[in-house]
């Protein structure tokens, strides 16, 4: 199954470099999502920052973090995918990067959506039903 069957109509929300950590905090909350791609314009890609790298920014330092700014959390080396991606290949990069969430870029490297690894264990256990149907059905006719 590719990838663009599971961002049909899907948004994704990006932050500023620049700003706050309380304002990461408050869009992750607004938005219900658990990452932001960090993003100047909206289409090219800085970075990606997650409730995790709230978390692992806190110890010891927790009385900066107020002054703290998505720049100083973000992830800068991002792994990306395309629309044609299948879920297959997500399925083993997130698995070896340990990552939860990959945007989607166009063929000029410009964001176009975001997948995380709930979409894609749907897709997987969707794919799986499918399959299931199909093989029941075949033994029963």
């Amino acid at each position: 199954m590719k990838i663009t069957s599971l961002i049909s109509g899907k948004r994704v929300e990006t932050i500023s470099p620049s700003a706050s950590v309380h304002d990461l905090v408050n869009a992750l909350n607004t938005y219900h999502v658990g990452a932001l791609v960090v993003s100047a314009d909206g289409k090219r890609i800085d970075g990606i920052v997650s409730e995790r790298d709230v978390v692992r920014a806190m110890p010891g330092k927790l009385d900066q973090l107020i002054d703290m700014h998505v720049r100083d959390l973000m992830t800068v080396e991002v792994a990306t995918c395309t629309s044609e991606s299948t879920v297959a290949e997500l399925m083993k990069t997130m698995t070896e990067m340990r990552i939860r969430h990959i945007p989607v870029v166009n063929e000029n490297n410009q964001l176009v959506s975001i997948v995380s690894i709930g979409d894609v264990v749907k897709a997987h256990i969707s794919e799986l039903d499918n399959e299931r149907r199909a093989l029941q059905d075949y033994v029963t006719n």
